[in-house]
């Protein structure tokens, strides 16, 4: 199966077809398209209705998660209802099948890595946001349990891993994803590639602690690494 992938889109509600084209090359490239959150600028009714008419026109499946963008006008839920009458799979509590591979995913949430990873310590606030974390944690793990297939792709907006982050400034890495996403990764053996994007400046390629590659396909990034702003990968 060869997958498409590109993240963090930003359609803008001013925008005109902005991804039509792009689609249909994608299409034509591969037998699955995959959308990494910041799927619209502000999460806005209409960028979403922009979004969905191009999606909408694909001839594959397009599956996807939604980023913090989408979440800006406290309308997720709505975002997610356009894009799926648009002929997207939302990835989130469940999983999807396609010809014998699994895709499972979630939005992710940040909290850090390693010695600067934030713990349930302090103040309720502090707490909250860890639990935060955890949730789309668990949420990812069940998902992945969920799923009987020989292959698994997972599909995040948040990055799970630093290497993908490199290029990035140190300082808000914490930010831009969290370890504890890769915790519920690598319980698993069977995952043959995990996108996110969020990490425009970051770097493509990174993997687990336990050895499953991650790529960042941050359109930026891809355009940077590759001149154009998604990558077709074969799993």
């Amino acid at each position: 199966m060869k997958i498409a992938a590109i993240g963090d889109l930003h359609v803008t509600e001013d925008s005109t077809a902005p991804y039509r084209r792009l689609f249909a090359e994608m299409s034509d490239s591969a037998d699955v398209i995959l959308l990494c959150g910041d799927l619209t600028n502000f999460g806005k009714t209409r960028e979403a209705e922009i979004l969905a008419e191009d999606i909408r026109l694909c001839t594959v499946p397009v599956l996807g998660v939604l980023g913090n963008h989408d979440y800006e006008c406290g309308q997720p839920e709505e975002v997610c209802r356009i894009l799926h009458d648009g002929g997207m799979v939302v990835l989130d509590e469940q999983a999807h099948e396609i010809d014998g591979v699994g895709f499972a995913g979630v939005k992710g949430f940040l909290g850090g890595f390693g010695r600067g990873e934030l713990a349930p310590f302090g103040e309720p606030m502090i707490k909250a946001f860890v639990n935060e974390t955890n949730n789309e944690a668990r949420k990812l793990e069940n998902a992945l349990r969920s799923l009987r297939t020989e292959k698994i792709v997972a599909v995040l907006h948040y990055s799970p891993v630093v290497e993908t982050l490199q290029g990035e400034p140190m300082e808000i890495f914490q930010y831009l994803g969290s370890a504890r996403l890769a915790d519920a990764l690598d319980r698993f053996d069977n995952i043959a590639a995990v996108f996110h994007g969020h990490a425009h400046h970051g770097s493509y390629e990174g993997k687990t602690m336990r050895g499953t590659p991650v790529y960042n396909v941050a359109q930026f990034v891809l355009r940077d690494t590759f001149g154009k702003p998604y990558v077709v990968m074969e799993v």
